[in-house]
């Protein structure tokens, strides 16, 4: 059994894989070898390998590892086939969990308070990345959105901005006042060039790129103190968070972030619900004791 795991890694080493990937599929195979005990891993069949499967995400492995498990139990009982060991792969019609779906970071509400209001300096490129940070928590930009921004997409007169998304679909949003205010500050300070039409511009006059507002950002969580890594797509997470927290309204939300599809922004209800349980569990008297002291009927 031993022998066989390491006659296939021999094979990938000659094969070129990474030392890395070789220590992963031994591990994966040994582990599998070890749940198959007393049959033989050679000799595995479909329903044995189902059945170790389940039995590791009952123990709580994620979808990814798992995944990686069984591509490389696949690729073992191949090689298997390819050797003439075997004459199928009982791997090949497994499927693994579908992947977790991540639920997206957004900053609390008086965390992206304090992070905009910390953000100060007497450069114009302060000015400038503050007029940014807030336009983007102000209308839920995404970061192609944001360096795609010109002048004219600004209409001052109704605090409106035009945004171009994704497969070029363009919205409307309103910009908050605080963001209003911002931009103005900025463009009073705008260096560009003659026929540079970007709202945002760097020290040379010419568009801003993602990275730089990136970096920026970043930079000015670590100045302003803050316990997590920040980037611009946060800011946008905290918008609709936020915004669904206060308003409840999906459909709303949906339309200002210009998800085509409303289960896109469904997600945030995941968000808004483990809002709502923190609170209930800081503030509810009954909350910790119900939950650290069951009820002697709640099986009756």
């Amino acid at each position: 059994m031993r022998d066989d795991i390491a006659r296939f890694i021999d094979h990938l080493t000659v094969a070129g894989r990474s030392p890395h990937t070789l220590a992963g599929y031994r591990a994966d195979l040994e582990t599998l070898a070890e749940q198959l005990e007393p049959k033989p891993l050679a000799a595995a069949q479909a329903i044995d390998l189902r059945k170790a499967l389940a039995q590791q995400h009952a123990r709580g492995l994620g979808s990814r590892s798992l995944a990686r498990r069984l591509s490389a139990w696949r690729q073992f009982y191949q090689w298997l086939q390819q050797s003439g060991q075997r004459e199928d792969n009982p791997a090949s019609a497994l499927r693994a969990p579908k992947r977790d779906k991540l639920l997206p970071k957004a900053l609390p509400v008086d965390g992206a308070a304090a992070l905009l209001d910390r953000i100060e300096g007497d450069d114009e490129l302060d000015a400038r990345d503050r007029a940014i940070f807030e336009l983007v928590y102000s209308c839920g930009l995404r970061l192609s959105e944001t360096v795609g921004l010109n002048l004219q997409d600004v209409d001052f007169s109704d605090q409106l901005l035009r945004i171009r998304g994704k497969g070029g679909k363009e919205r409307l949003a309103p910009i908050g006042a605080e963001a209003m205010r911002r931009l103005r500050t900025w463009l009073a300070q705008r260096q560009a060039a003659a026929d540079e039409p970007a709202l945002f511009t760097g020290r040379h006059g010419r568009r801003l790129g993602g990275r730089q507002i990136e970096k920026r950002l970043r930079d000015w969580a670590v100045k302003t103190g803050a316990s997590q890594h920040v980037h611009p797509h946060m800011l946008r997470h905290s918008f609709a968070s936020h915004l669904l927290q206060s308003s409840g309204d999906l459909r709303a939300v949906q339309e200002l972030l210009g998800h085509a599809n409303l289960s896109s922004t469904q997600i945030y209800t995941a968000l808004d619900f483990q809002h709502l349980a923190k609170v209930y569990d800081q503030a509810h008297p009954r909350a910790r004791q119900a939950s650290a002291k069951p009820d002697a009927d709640e099986d009756n």
